[in-house]
């Protein structure tokens, strides 16, 4: 049993690679981002592609996703020391809510009055499309070598926040439909969870991790300190799985505490390798879990949300960073960067 779970493995393990690769050098070739190439690359291996799927086990592309979500969220907390974080926070914090909340109504209203759709329906859909990708935004941002500008910064930092506020309405909304009420105290639970875990972080994370992470750092060996990040890495993700919040939520505050320490450059060199592997896999499987023949069935709906999502989203990112003083250069390539990247492709994958 063993040795046929391991063959499926690595039977899985090599498809994945080599369509991947092919599907990504064309997309170089054509001057396309490779992140088309790797959603191309999971259509083709997926289930849903006839006349049947090249995976034995989607199980295992599954996984290597999850991996990726933790992997790349990691890399881009990096990105944020803790002051950087205090410095983006509030103007971050009040984009992102502005966005979730003018993106939230707007597509209950659309989904409602014009789509026909139930309430509950409405309330997901418009859920829906209130999330960013953070994971493709990332990645795009560093395929354009844009990954330290001031409108990327910004948009990183709403990205994160917007994940960890529709994880909770998301948790919020389910809780409805499974009782049909709003419980004021698990709505008080889940907001409480998630600010006991940042401060947490903020207050004993910053004087135990960095600290560490140093003392590592200091032996010159970079296979101890990969493997000391990533349990970093992986250790406050499960945490944070644990409590019910999003494990990318656990990843990305590791990259902040590991941004805290003397060797966060050391670090971010050593990670990106793994991190590439993965994203790649996570890419894949967006493309794999891609029924092409309901296309015809829901085209109508998805490009009447999409347009709600890209409305909404630019212009409650525009006008809430104009009203807090930031650029009119900054604004756009925000308003821009987040309302191309939204939608629910990648809804609960984030």
């Amino acid at each position: 049993m063993v040795a046929i779970e391991i063959g499926q493995i690595v039977q899985d393990f090599t498809i994945i690679m080599v369509i991947s690769s092919v599907m990504a050098l064309v997309s170089y070739k054509l001057k396309q981002p490779m992140v088309i190439g790797y959603i191309i690359a999971g259509m083709i291996i997926g289930p849903h592609t006839p006349p049947f799927s090249l995976l034995i086990n989607q199980d295992i592309l599954n996984l290597f996703a999850e991996i990726g979500i933790i992997l790349l969220l990691f890399v881009v907390g990096m990105e944020f020391p803790i002051e950087k974080l205090r410095n983006i926070g509030r103007k971050a914090l009040v984009i992102a809510l502005s966005e979730a909340l003018g993106t939230f109504v707007s597509g209950i209203v659309i989904a409602q009055q014009f789509l026909h759709y139930s309430l509950y329906d409405s309330l997901f859909l418009g859920l829906a499309i209130s999330v960013t990708s953070t994971v493709i935004v990332m990645k795009i941002l560093e395929e354009l070598d844009m990954i330290k500008e001031e409108a990327s910064q910004l948009i990183l930092g709403v990205a994160v926040i917007e994940d960890i506020v529709v994880i909770s309405m998301l948790a919020i909304l389910q809780s409805v439909a499974s009782t049909g009420q709003l419980s004021i105290i698990d709505l008080g639970l889940s907001i409480g969870t998630v600010l006991a875990f940042i401060a947490g972080i903020i207050i004993i994370g910053s004087k135990t991790i960095p600290r560490f992470v140093n003392y590592v750092g200091r032996t010159n060996q970079h296979d101890l300190l990969i493997v000391t990040i990533l349990g970093i890495a992986f250790g406050l993700s499960f945490i944070a799985y644990e409590i019910k919040i999003s494990v990318a939520t656990g990843a990305f505050f590791a990259g902040v505490l590991i941004a805290e320490s003397k060797v966060h450059s050391v670090t971010r060199v050593i990670a990106t390798p793994i991190k590439d592997m993965f994203a790649a896999i996570f890419f894949v499987s967006v493309g794999a879990l891609m029924d092409i023949r309901l296309l015809a069935i829901y085209i109508v709906p998805a490009l009447v949300l999409i347009l709600v999502s890209i409305a909404a989203k630019f212009f409650t990112v525009f006008l809430s960073s104009r009203m807090q003083g930031v650029s009119m250069r900054t604004s756009l390539r925000t308003g821009f960067g987040l309302s191309s990247s939204g939608g629910g492709t990648c809804f609960g994958c984030c």
